[in-house]
């Protein structure tokens, strides 16, 4: 049987605009949601980008298999420092502009095609270490849907984005392609 991948994007956080958006926690909620999702095999290793939320999610999922977290700062959700927390409505305005103009930097974020080389440059270094097995990876919507892109071979564009957080997505190993587009866990 091929080795297969799960994505996971982290599910709901504490929103705290006095704390940087990389060291927010997750939510009472996303936490629940996080113990429901259902993984149907035991991953050989569990990796989350270095951002508190993804690292979190990381611990609960890793924890039901007795396996630590491994962490690659590759996986992180695109650099947004320069505009720091946005309410939800201007966040979302932003992340249309990422999106529908990926060779542009929105506001002075990462532009969408470097976040894109790093994430797939990320993914294919822990690939390439990897000993066998299936893995799991947890990072971010923005992100995650650009290595969804990348691997299917799709355009950057926010129809391939997640519907909410706390999605994931599936793919195989040896080939290396998308086998389920997000779904939405717990």
């Amino acid at each position: 049987m091929t080795a297969r991948g799960l994505f996971v994007s982290h599910p709901e956080v504490v929103i705290d605009p006095a704390v940087p958006v990389p060291r927010w926690h997750l939510s009472p909620e996303g936490i629940a949601r996080l113990r429901r999702l259902v993984i149907d095999t035991a991953p050989a290793a569990v990796w989350a980008s270095d951002e508190t939320k993804a690292i979190e999610s990381a611990g609960i999922l890793a924890a039901r298999f007795g396996l630590p977290v491994q962490v690659h700062r590759g996986l992180a959700e695109m650099d947004r420092s320069s505009t720091g927390y946005r309410p939800r409505a201007a966040f979302e305005r932003l992340a249309d502009a990422f999106f529908a103009r990926p060779e542009e930097s929105i506001e002075g974020w990462e532009r969408a095609v470097d976040a894109q080389r790093r994430v797939v440059a990320a993914a294919q270094e822990i690939l390439s270490g990897h000993g066998g097995g299936d893995i799991i990876m947890v990072g971010h919507g923005g992100t995650g849907a650009l290595l969804m892109c990348a691997l299917a071979g799709l355009p950057i564009t926010r129809a391939h984005d997640q519907p909410a957080a706390g999605c994931c997505w599936r793919f195989t190993l040896q080939p290396l392609r998308v086998t389920e587009a997000w779904q939405p866990f717990g």
